[in-house]
């Protein structure tokens, strides 16, 4: 018998609404009316994802795959709050930790110190267990000094540094991690994957989107395909880098 999961979504869709034409200065409008110009703007609905549905369970390792603008960031973000689905819905039974995009959540003039904190209470966790883990975050993120210096100054492999070690290091029973290898040396790309696999022999459920079907392969124990908008494979991670490679090669 199947625990409860941590996750449940139940036939989400998600769109979004393109205007075309529309004006959207004063200066426009104002020369539009001197020229009797009355076009009307017009809407056009575009549909991201279409009646995906999954569950999550305590403890998995699952690889989300898709090709670029499939849909799969879309439902990380939806699992975050970040977007809200157009029908549909999403139940979380726990914390979320995510990691979906670089610089995400950060505020550009405040130092990265001082984001260690906006970023601990944006999840639920209070400054004193923050403070616990300041210099295990720190040490981790390998930014020493420059710690203190504003993120607006770091470059992509700094900022995705300290946003790994923040995500990583609390007590999140849920990590979303979205392309968090695509950035940084490789000496950092497998202390990353170390650290997620310590976080998954903990317990934690782990949600990795990834372009790489060697990491599916070696790290997960399943795998979830999106294409078009839709999951077309949920399963064994083999048979879904099968599928993946199927659906973006053509192979």
């Amino acid at each position: 018998m199947n625990p409860n999961p941590v996750i449940s979504v139940r036939n989400v869709s998600k769109s979004f609404v393109l205007w075309e034409d529309r004006t959207d200065s004063l200066k426009k409008v104002l020369i539009n009316l001197i020229k009797l110009n009355f076009k009307v703007a017009t809407k056009r609905k575009i549909e991201v994802l279409e009646d995906v549905s999954f569950d999550i369970y305590p403890g998995e390792f699952v690889g989300i795959m898709g090709h670029n603008g499939a849909g799969k960031s879309t439902i990380l973000k939806i699992l975050t709050g970040i977007y809200i689905p157009s029908s549909g819905s999403v139940k979380i039974n726990g914390t979320i930790a995510p990691l979906l995009e670089l610089g995400a959540g950060f505020t550009d003039e405040l130092s990265g110190y001082d984001n260690i904190f906006l970023n601990a209470s944006i999840l639920g966790f209070g400054r004193k267990r923050t403070n616990e883990l300041l210099n295990s975050i720190i040490e981790f993120s390998e930014l020493g000094d420059r710690i203190h210096s504003p993120v607006r100054n770091y470059s992509s492999g700094m900022t995705v540094r300290l946003a790994f070690s923040i995500a990583v290091h609390l007590d999140a029973p849920i990590l979303l991690f979205d392309e968090v290898l695509a950035v940084g040396d490789v000496a950092f790309q497998e202390k990353c994957i170390t650290k997620i696999l310590d976080q998954h022999k903990q317990g934690k459920s782990i949600i990795l989107v990834t372009h790489s079907p060697e990491i599916v392969e070696k790290f997960c124990n399943r795998c979830i395909v999106i294409s078009h908008k839709r999951k077309i494979f949920d399963g064994n991670p083999l048979d879904g880098v099968k599928v993946y490679k199927n659906s973006t090669f053509g192979n």
